[in-house]
C-alpha cells in the first residue's frame, strides 16, 4: 500500500501475488518482509518473502506505477544498507544466502552464500582491520558471525564475498549492532535454548577482529583451544527482574553512540526492562 506521506491516505494498492523464483509455483498470499527507500531513485525496495523476489517500486508517477522485479531467493526477510547506502543487503534465510541489490543500477549485484538461517536485522557496517568495509550478519541456525566485503571500488577482491567468519555465543541470534563512533560490535542471542546465552550479549572489539580465530567446528578444536574473541555481558542479571525468561534482544544505540540500549523480554505476567550500557566502558548505566 502506497500512502500519502503527510496524511497517510492510501494512494495505491499493489498485489504481491506471483510465481516463486525457484519452483515457478503460484503463491496466492506472499508476505512483504521489508521495505526500504532508495537513496538513488524515487523508489521503494520491497522484499516479497515467499516468492523470493525483490520489487523496485517507482513512486514518481503513482497513476502509472513502474515496478521492476529482481529475482533473488526464498525466503526474503530483513536487511540493511552498506555504509555508502548504495547497496541493500538482505537475508534469504531459508536459502542461507544474502542478496545484494545495487540501488543505483537497479539490479542484483550478488548472491552471497552464508549459513545457517541468516538473521541480520539491518546488519552492521564496520571497517575490518584486514578487509576494509564489511557488513555483518549473525544467524538463527548456528553461532557464526559472518562478515561480507562491501567495497567494490577500493577492495574489489573482497567485494560481495564472505571474508571472515568468527564464533559468537550461539545460535538464536536476531540482531547485530555497531555505531560509526563505536569500536564495539554487539550480538544478541535471544532465541538460544541455553538460559545463560539468551540472557546475555556478546561484544567484540572491532579493532581486534583480525586477531579472532576463524570459526571451526568444536570437533576440530585442540584441547584447551579457544575459538572465540568476545566479552559476555550479563544484561538480564543487571536488570534484576526475578523469575522469567528474560531474553536479551535488539541492541540499539543512542544517536551520539555513547549508549547501547537492550530490551529484556520476560513473559506476559512478569516485568520486563530496558538496560542501558555505556558503550565505551561496557558498564551498566541504567535500568
Amino acid at each position: 500500500v502506497i500512502m500519502d506521506g503527510a496524511s497517510l491516505e492510501p494512494l495505491k494498492i499493489v498485489s504481491t501475488r506471483g510465481m516463486t523464483v525457484d519452483t515457478q509455483e503460484f503463491h496466492p498470499e506472499p508476505r512483504v518482509a521489508a521495505i526500504v527507500a532508495s537513496h538513488e531513485h524515487p523508489e521503494f525496495i520491497v522484499n516479497i518473502k515467499e516468492t523470493g523476489r525483490i520489487l523496485l517500486v517507482n513512486y514518481s508517477d503513482i497513476e502509472n506505477l513502474g515496478v521492476t522485479t529482481i529475482d533473488a531467493a526464498r525466503f526474503l526477510h530483513d536487511g540493511g544498507w552498506d555504509s555508502t547506502k548504495r547497496y541493500f543487503l538482505t537475508a534469504a534465510n531459508q536459502s542461507d544466502a544474502i542478496a545484494v541489490v545495487d540501488s543505483k543500477e537497479r539490479k542484483l549485484a550478488a548472491m552471497v552464500d552464508v549459513d545457517k538461517i541468516p538473521h541480520p536485522g539491518r546488519g552492521a557496517n564496520l571497517k575490518h582491520p584486514d578487509y576494509g568495509p564489511v557488513w555483518v550478519t549473525s544467524a538463527l541456525g548456528n553461532d557464526k558471525i559472518t562478515m561480507i566485503g562491501t567495497d567494490p571500488k577500493r577492495n574489489e577482491e573482497h567485494a560481495w564475498k564472505v571474508v571472515s567468519v568468527v564464533r559468537g555465543q550461539g545460535g538464536g541470534s536476531l540482531f547485530v549492532k555497531t555505531h560509526p563512533k563505536s569500536k564495539n560490535l554487539w550480538v544478541d542471542s535471544p532465541l538460544n535454548p541455553e538460559e545463560a546465552i539468551s540472557q546475555s550479549v556478546a561484544v567484540f572489539d572491532i579493532d581486534k577482529l583480525d586477531e579472532c580465530p576463524d570459526w571451526k567446528p568444536d570437533a576440530e578444536l585442540a584441547e584447551g583451544e579457544s575459538n572465540s574473541c568476545y566479552e559476555v555481558l550479563p544484561i538480564a542479571e543487571w536488570a534484576e527482574l526475578g523469575p522469567g525468561p528474560k531474553r536479551v534482544v535488539h541492541p540499539e544505540y543512542s544517536e551520539d553512540g555513547r549508549e547501547v540500549w537492550f530490551s529484556v523480554w520476560s513473559g506476559k505476567e512478569e516485568e520486563s526492562a530496558i538496560v542501558v550500557v555505556d558503550d565505551r566502558t561496557r558498564k551498566l548505566k541504567k535500568v
